[in-house]
């Protein structure tokens, strides 16, 4: 019985190994502009960049200098300052008294029945007056020439939505392998949209970069009001209404700045887990036995140490292998992937906390406003 056990470990975690590394021909950076077709140009294309800041006077400053340095294509800004206590307002007022092609507007209050986020997306793409619209966070920076290549391939592919999974921030060991396996999750998903698999979506809220015409034609953020995954959502309203998404590893092309620590990453990740799951606690409990089933049986093997069981126990660095290949193409050493098996504890770990948190509270605290979770469950995109 023992022996059985270990060998399901073993091909459970080769097999998803596998699956990764298939997942893999269909994610990959954004091309280069050497790589597009030569002659393509989007310099005519207006687009917006929507960007929604709450108390960012930390960020703010450098994520719009960055922002405004994009080249090859015609760009109009809209920062929207929502209920800022602290210097962001001002701030972005003196970005826009630099650059004409920012303008700012101010949410004093949050309507019923909205997520505070949600609401600032949708203040400013009903400014905007390009396009496209790009959808990115207040700790996201951007390669110069991210945007337009973006827009070029949207062009080569027929899409209407490309989003990209960030690059980090950090060069600590624990942190990169955190989200190696975060990407590696991610790689079905990408895969999916990348091939037009049917009811495939994906949206990612360091660049979500949508048509505007496909954007208000699937309702946009008035649907998405009660969205704690807004982005993800975002891309699954697109899919509905039979738009094209294609997904990128962002690596420097986007830079998020989420923390530096594994504990500041499980902090902002908080809000996240429990919502991806649409709040059902059946999924997390489901999940959860099956996890520590799984590590049961790993710990059985090192405590047997049989080769069976030892070869059980090493079984979580398949999952190494697809992580490696990731971390070469977003520019990371390979070896940052050996330490993703011992990072399935702090997911689930994260699962958990994200869960009892929100149960705890009865709801979600996000960014000093609290959202009750029946509003969350009944007003949410499902």
């Amino acid at each position: 019985m023992l022996d059985l056990l270990f060998g399901s470990v073993i091909a459970l975690f080769v097999l998803g190994g596998l699956v990764g590394l298939y997942h893999l021909r269909w994610a990959h950076r954004l091309p280069t502009i050497q790589d597009l077709p030569a002659g393509t140009s989007v310099q005519n294309v207006l687009c917006s960049v929507v960007l929604a800041a709450r108390n960012e006077e930390a960020r703010i400053e450098q994520t719009i200098r960055h922002l405004l340095k994009q080249t090859k294509v015609t760009l109009e800004f809209i920062a929207v300052n929502d209920r800022s206590s602290d210097r962001t307002g001002a701030i972005l007022a003196q970005l826009a008294s630099e650059d004409p092609r920012l303008r700012v507007t101010t949410v004093e209050s949050l309507p019923e029945n909205w997520l505070g986020k949600c609401h600032a997306c949708h203040t400013g793409a009903k400014m905007a007056r390009g396009e496209w619209i790009l959808f990115t966070d207040a700790d996201c920076w951007l390669a110069e020439d991210a945007l337009a290549r973006a827009l070029m391939v949207a062009e080569r592919e027929g899409a209407d939505h490309i989003t990209m999974a960030p690059g980090f921030a950090v060069e600590k060991f624990i942190p990169r392998a955190w989200y190696l396996l975060f990407l590696t999750s991610l790689l079905d998903w990408m895969s999916a949209v990348n091939r037009n698999r049917p009811k495939s979506h994906l949206g990612i809220g360091a660049f979500n970069l949508v048509r505007s015409s496909a954007y208000r034609s699937c309702g946009g953020y008035e649907a998405l009001r009660l969205s704690v995954v807004d982005d993800v959502k975002l891309g699954l309203l697109l899919s509905r209404g039979g738009f094209r998404t294609r997904a990128f590893l962002g690596g420097n092309d986007v830079e998020c700045h989420w923390g530096h620590t594994l504990t500041e990453i499980v902090r902002v990740m908080e809000k996240n887990y429990f919502a991806i799951l649409d709040f059902r606690i059946f999924l997390v409990v489901t999940g959860s036995l099956f996890a520590l089933a799984v590590f049961s049986t790993i710990i059985a093997g090192l405590l047997f140490f049989t080769p069976l069981g030892i070869a059980a126990a090493l079984s979580p660095f398949a999952f190494a292998l697809p992580a490696a290949v990731i971390a070469r193409r977003i520019g990371w050493p390979w070896h940052a992937a050996l330490g993703v098996p011992f990072m399935f504890p702090v997911f689930l770990y994260a699962l958990f906390n994200s869960t009892y948190v929100t149960l705890r509270q009865g709801g979600i605290r996000w960014r000093e406003t609290f959202y009750p979770l029946t509003q969350l469950r009944a007003g949410g995109v499902k």
